[in-house]
């Protein structure tokens, strides 16, 4: 067993995951499956973790267009909304 290996525990996951290192906790996650197939909190601790794994990866532009287009739309209704409040407050 690896130096590495040896601190593969559900706590090691967890302490990843709370530092945001959710890769590494899901590896880690997977190798407790491996030998411990039937524990239901590792398994939950690595849909979790494979969650915000997908969760944080770089979106592709097919994602990104429809982000985009709403920013505009809202920025062009935030302009509008100033004028319209500048008009209300000469009235």
């Amino acid at each position: 067993m690896t130096d590495e290996r040896q601190h593969d525990t559900l706590t090691m996951a967890r302490l990843l995951s709370e530092q945001g290192h959710w890769q590494r906790a899901a590896e880690i996650c997977r190798r407790l499956l491996q030998t411990q197939p039937g524990r239901e909190d590792v398994a939950e601790a690595l849909a979790e973790a494979e969650r915000r794994v997908r969760e944080s990866s770089p979106k592709t532009a097919a994602e990104l267009v429809p982000l985009f287009q709403e920013w505009i739309d809202l920025l062009f209704k935030y302009k509008r909304l100033r004028q319209l409040r500048r008009l209300s407050r000469t009235l």
